[in-house]
């Protein structure tokens, strides 16, 4: 399945979103959140022209209260690839409700979610990494049952204008078969 153009996307997201004082960027060579000046907006930065990375950081955008949207890359650490098992783990802890957005995201733009571990370099436990889907696969269903964030839904309702998903998303049946 082709991968929707995420400058497109981008273009749609700018024009609905003006109001919130925030751009999404395309093209960057690593996804940042830059964040407002006076004078300017707030700038996501979402990596090369991946469609996917462009929800992500969306779903971060999204969970971000308006003290966090103040701070660059909203105040929160980031560890590179190569990460020990506990920085796994801690990262596999925050992952969560960005995840389960993102998902949520990729079902209103009738596209297949990918879960990210975020760790080329060392192996991740399978067990862990089973853990955290299952938990990713549960924050989603809360979502479905207690409502998504307001401006997550705001960007749900336009992935489903744009990509022609005119019916409500679903909970998914169960965890996609891969990564």
């Amino acid at each position: 399945m082709q991968e929707p153009c995420v400058f497109e996307f981008a273009d749609s997201f700018n024009q609905n979103f003006l109001n919130d004082r925030v751009q999404l960027t395309p093209g960057a060579n690593e996804p940042f959140y830059q964040a407002p000046k006076p004078e300017s907006l707030a700038i996501i930065f979402s990596n090369q022209d991946f469609f996917s990375s462009a929800l992500h950081e969306l779903a971060h955008w999204s969970i971000a209260g308006h003290a966090r949207r103040q701070q660059d890359d909203y105040g929160y650490w980031y560890s590179p690839d190569g990460r020990s098992e506990a920085e796994q783990l801690h990262f596999f802890k925050v992952e969560v409700k960005p995840q389960a957005l993102e998902w949520a995201f990729h079902l209103a733009a009738n596209q297949p979610f990918k879960f990210s571990l975020d760790n080329l370099i060392n192996a991740v436990p399978l067990d862990a990494e089973q853990q955290f889907r299952n938990k990713v696969f549960k924050q989603l269903k809360n979502y479905f049952k207690n409502g998504f964030p307001a401006s997550a839904l705001k960007i749900i309702q336009l992935l489903c204008l744009q990509y022609g998903n005119l019916q409500p998303i679903q909970v998914p049946q169960g965890l996609p078969d891969e990564f």
